[in-house]
């Protein structure tokens, strides 16, 4: 059995390979936290440079808007894959996904739930 640590970068590897296979680029930084029945991930700078670009400031909030509406439903078609490894880490099935992104730090936030409690080592 693992221990807690453990768990958290096998999914904190894992979130990076798939942010980088399936979004096309990976966080610059990735933190796990097991909590119960919860895994959370904590990206920083996953936003590419045009998402920079959509996100400034200054413009009205549309393409701030546009970047949480593609990177959600991007997450949504590849969660299928993203369960299936955090399923393998933690021997728990994904109950729920919630997720959200920052456009003005770039850091991302995704909360799985799972169907009981996580045990470690």
């Amino acid at each position: 059995m693992k221990t807690k640590g453990q768990m958290e970068a096998e999914v904190s590897e894992a979130i990076i390979q798939f942010e980088k296979e399936y979004m096309g680029r990976g966080p610059l930084e990735t933190k796990t936290y097991i909590i119960d029945d919860m895994v959370l991930m904590r990206l920083k700078n996953v936003l590419t440079r045009a998402e920079h670009q959509l996100a400034n400031p200054g413009d009205n909030a549309e393409g701030r808007a546009l970047i949480k509406k593609v990177r959600t439903t991007l997450l949504e078609k590849g969660r299928p894959l993203l369960e299936a490894v955090v399923e393998s880490i933690t021997a728990r099935k994904v109950v729920s996904l919630h997720t959200d992104i920052s456009t003005v730090t770039g850091e991302r936030i995704i909360l799985l739930t799972l169907e009981g409690k996580v045990e470690f080592n």
